[in-house]
C-alpha cells in the first residue's frame, strides 16, 4: 500500500521561537516542533542530554522488594539465576546482569531457552528440569516472566524466589513471584512504559548499587561504573524498536557515543565483521547490522553464543566468536530469501488471499526462527498484520507483526481460545497453536482484524518541512545530527524539494541507485549526491523528478564527508 505523503504544518510562532533561541535552521526548529519538542527549555534538554536527566528508577513497583532480596542473595552466597530471552534484548538484559552481580561477587549463572526446541519464556519445565535440580535459591527474569503464572508458582512451592523483570503487555493478574517489576504493570508510577527488557534491567542495576552503597556493600572496592552498561543496553533497546524518546533516548545516545569511542571487545570484533571499521554508529547501525547477526544466533542455533561474544574478555576470543555468528547470520538471510519466495509464490496463485485484511500463513517445513523478519517484511510490503506459522516440530509455532494503528496483543487475546499460548507486544508477537486449529485460528484472527479495522490509519509519509537545495548548508546538517539517535518516536527528519534534474545516474549494488541532482531552473546551482535504496525498477530512468522525499546526511567515505540525500518516495514527470 503506497503511502499518501503529509506535509506538517507546524506552529510559524514556535518555529521563530526555536530559531532565535538556537541560532537554527527553520528546518531544524521545524523538526523540533514536529517532534512535540517546542520551547527552547525543552530543545535544550532534548540536544543535550545526559544520564543525570534519567528519572530515578527507584519508584517503580517492586524495586525496593526485588533489591532487598538480591541484597540478602549476595550476603548469604545464594545460588542466583538469571533467565532471558533468546533476541537482542533478552541477550542484552542477560549479559548486563550477570556482569554486575559477578562483580558484586554473586554465585550467578544464566539460562536462555532454545527458541526452536523451548520456545518463549519461563515455563514449569524449566524449574522442574533446570532450576529445581541446580539448587536455585533466586531466580532473576530479564524480558521474559510477565506471563508465566504457572512457572512462578511451581518455584514458590520449591522453595525458589522469582523476580520478574519485563516489559511485555501484562494481564491483570500479576504473576505469584516475589516481586514484579514491570512498567506495564498498570499500578505503578508513569513515565517507563517505553523501556525495552535492558532498559528495565538496567534500572534494578541502578537500584540495586544505590541501595548496596548505602548498605556500605562496598567498603572493600569501587562499585562498578554503570555507564559502562550504557553500550549494550543502547544495543538492545535499539533493537527491540521501542520509541528512542525520553530515558531510552538518553541510554541510546549514550551508549551509541560508546560504541563508536571505545567498544567492548564483542562490540569492536561485531563491528569489524560487519564492515565497520572506522565507521560512525548511530541508531540505524545497530538496527540492520549488529542487531541481526546477535539474533542469528538464537534464531539458528543457540543464543548462548550472542551472550558470550558480548561478554567477551578480550579482542582474540571476541574475533573467534564473531565468526560463527557472522557465518550463522549468512545462513539466515539464506533461510529468510527461501521463505519470502515461497510465500510471494503462494499469493501471486492466489491472489485471493490479499484481499483480506491480515494475512495468516503456515508450512510445515518453514524454520521457525526467520518467521520474524519474513512477517515484517511482508507486513512492510503489504501494510497488514501478518501471522506465519510452522509446523515443523509437531506443533504450530509462529511469529506475528502487525501495523502501527492494529493492536496485535489485543487480537491475539480476542482469538485466545484458539491458541496454546500468546505473548508479546502491539506490533509483534510469538504464538503457539495446535496444527488442528490453524484454520479456525486463522478465520477468528481475520475476523478480529476486520472487527479493529477502524484502529488502522492509512499509511503516511509525514514530511517535516519543504526544503528545497539551494537552502542545504553545512551547518544544517550538524544540526540535524544533534537530533539522533532516530528511531521509533524520534523518526529522522524527511524533506520535501521539488522540480529537480537528474544530472547523473548509475545503478550500485543490485538496485541501489546513486544521482547527482540539481534545481530544474538553475544550471549554476552546486549539485547534490542522492542514493535511492531499493530503487523502483520501473522508473529506470528520470531526467526529471517533479516532488522529491527525502532525508538529509552526511556521507563519511575515505576519511572524508559529503552532503547526501536519502530518497525516500518521489514524484517523477
Amino acid at each position: 500500500m503506497t503511502p499518501r505523503w503529509s506535509l506538517k504544518r507546524p506552529s510559524p510562532r514556535k518555529i521563530a521561537g526555536l530559531q532565535q533561541a538556537l541560532s537554527c535552521h527553520p528546518a531544524t526548529a521545524a523538526a523540533l516542533v514536529n517532534r512535540g519538542i517546542d520551547s527552547s527549555e525543552a530543545a535544550r534538554r532534548f540536544l543535550r542530554l545526559s544520564l543525570q536527566d534519567m528519572q530515578p528508577p527507584f519508584v517503580l513497583r517492586d524495586m525496593d522488594v526485588a533489591v532487598n532480596r538480591i541484597h540478602r542473595a549476595l550476603q548469604r552466597r545464594e545460588k542466583i539465576l538469571i533467565f532471558g530471552d533468546y533476541d537482542v534484548d533478552g541477550v542484552t538484559s542477560t549479559a548486563i546482569m550477570v556482569d554486575f552481580l559477578s562483580r558484586a561477587g554473586a554465585r550467578v549463572a544464566h539460562y536462555i531457552p532454545h527458541r526452536i526446541r523451548e520456545g518463549y519464556g519461563l515455563k514449569e519445565a524449566h524449574v522442574r528440569q533446570c532450576i529445581v535440580p541446580r539448587g536455585i535459591d533466586l531466580l532473576i527474569t530479564v524480558d521474559c516472566g510477565s506471563g508465566s503464572h504457572a512457572a512462578a508458582r511451581t518455584a514458590a512451592a520449591a522453595g525458589v524466589d522469582v523476580i520478574i523483570t519485563d516489559h511485555h503487555s501484562i494481564g491483570a493478574e500479576l504473576p505469584p513471584a516475589l516481586a514484579v517489576i514491570n512498567p506495564k504493570r498498570g499500578d505503578g508510577p508513569p513515565g517507563f512504559e517505553n523501556l525495552a527488557g535492558v532498559g528495565v534491567a538496567f534500572s534494578l542495576l541502578i537500584a540495586l548499587r544505590r541501595h548496596l552503597r548505602e548498605a556500605g556493600f562496598w567498603r572493600d572496592g569501587a562499585a562498578p561504573n554503570l555507564k559502562h552498561y550504557c553500550d549494550l543496553v543502547a544495543l538492545g533497546t535499539v533493537a527491540d524498536m521501542v520509541p528512542l524518546v525520553g530515558d531510552n533516548r538518553i541510554l541510546a545516545r549514550t551508549g551509541i557515543e560508546m560504541m563508536a569511542s571505545r567498544p567492548r571487545p564483542g562490540l569492536q570484533s561485531l563491528m569489524e565483521i560487519a564492515g565497520m571499521r572506522g565507521h560512525r554508529v548511530d541508531a540505524e547501525d545497530i538496527a540492520f547490522r549488529l542487531a541481526p547477526r546477535i539474533n542469528a544466533a538464537g534464531r539458528i542455533k543457540h543464543a548462548d553464543r550472542a551472550v558470550a561474544l558480548l561478554t567477551a574478555p578480550d579482542l582474540h576470543t571476541a574475533r573467534q566468536l564473531a565468526e560463527p555468528l557472522e557465518r550463522l547470520n549468512t545462513q539466515r538471510q539464506i533461510l529468510e530469501k527461501v521463505i519470502l519466495q515461497q510465500i510471494e509464490e503462494r499469493l501471486a496463485a492466489n491472489p485471493s488471499l490479499l484481499e483480506k485484511g491480515a494475512l495468516v500463513l503456515s508450512d510445515r517445513d518453514w524454520h521457525l526462527g526467520v518467521l520474524g523478519i519474513v512477517a515484517s517484511r511482508l507486513m512492510q510490503r503489504y501494510g497488514r498484520p501478518v501471522v506465519l506459522i510452522t509446523t515443523q516440530s509437531g506443533t504450530g509455532k509462529g511469529s506475528a507483526r502487525s501495523v502501527p494503528g492494529t493492536d496485535l496483543y489485543r487480537l491475539l487475546e480476542e482469538t485466545a481460545d484458539l491458541l496454546t499460548g500468546f505473548g508479546g507486544h502491539a506490533l509483534a508477537a510469538g504464538l503457539e497453536v495446535d496444527p488442528a486449529n490453524i484454520d479456525h485460528f486463522s478465520r477468528a484472527f481475520e475476523a478480529a482484524v476486520a472487527r479493529n479495522a477502524g484502529d488502522a490509519p492509512a499509511p503516511v509519509r509525514d514530511i517535516d518541512w519543504p526544503l528545497e537545495l539551494a537552502a542545504i548548508s553545512d551547518r544544517l546538517i550538524d544540526e540535524l545530527e544533534q537530533l539522533k539517535p532516530f528511531g521509533t518516536g524520534n523518526p529522522e527528519p524527511v524533506f520535501v524539494a521539488s522540480d529537480l534534474r537528474v544530472t547523473g545516474a548509475r545503478t550500485v549494488g543490485r538496485n541501489h541507485r546513486k544521482m547527482t541532482l540539481r534545481p530544474a531552473g538553475s544550471r549554476d546551482a552546486h549539485p547534490l549526491d542522492a542514493i535511492w535504496f531499493n530503487a523502483d525498477p520501473a522508473l529506470p530512468s528520470l531526467p526529471r523528478i517533479r516532488r522529491l522525499a527525502y532525508r538529509l546526511r552526511w556521507n563519511h567515505w575515505n576519511g572524508r564527508k559529503s552532503p547526501q540525500l536519502v530518497v525516500e518516495d518521489l514524484e517523477a514527470d
